[in-house]
């Protein structure tokens, strides 16, 4: 079956790197090093992403579909040739938006059982 053709569910749930990366490119082009610094900064620095788990899911991404190398590269004077840069294909966006719609329903499914948000705690007094 082409990749291009297959649903986006069949790949969900995705792995919190997997989504993250998504994420990363969702909006720009990146590198691994920019891709490493836009999960860091879009989190706080919670989710620290290290050179194997970032290049080993880049490989099963490529692999699968969701992204592939870009061969554009911004200004060569301020970049180095030897980074490769990537971007979400039209089915790795399908899949992150069909991801992000999976958790946004289980945040509502948090919020209705009164687990986010508030001082109470869940479940009665302690």
């Amino acid at each position: 079956m082409n990749k291009e053709t297959r649903e986006p569910e069949a790949l969900l749930p995705l792995t919190p790197a997997v989504f993250h990366i998504l994420l990363a490119l969702a909006d720009s082009e990146r590198h691994g090093y920019g891709i490493m610094q836009e999960i860091a900064l879009r989190t706080d620095g919670k989710m620290r992403m290290g050179p194997g788990t970032l290049y080993g899911s880049i490989k099963r991404m490529l692999a699968e579909g969701l992204i592939e190398a870009s061969g554009e590269r911004p200004d060569p004077i301020l970049d180095d040739e030897r980074r490769r840069y990537y971007r979400l294909t039209s089915f790795g966006l399908r899949v992150a938006q069909a991801e992000a719609q999976r958790l946004a329903q289980l945040v509502h499914v948090a919020q209705f059982k009164h687990l986010l948000g508030g001082t109470g705690s869940a479940g009665g007094a302690m």
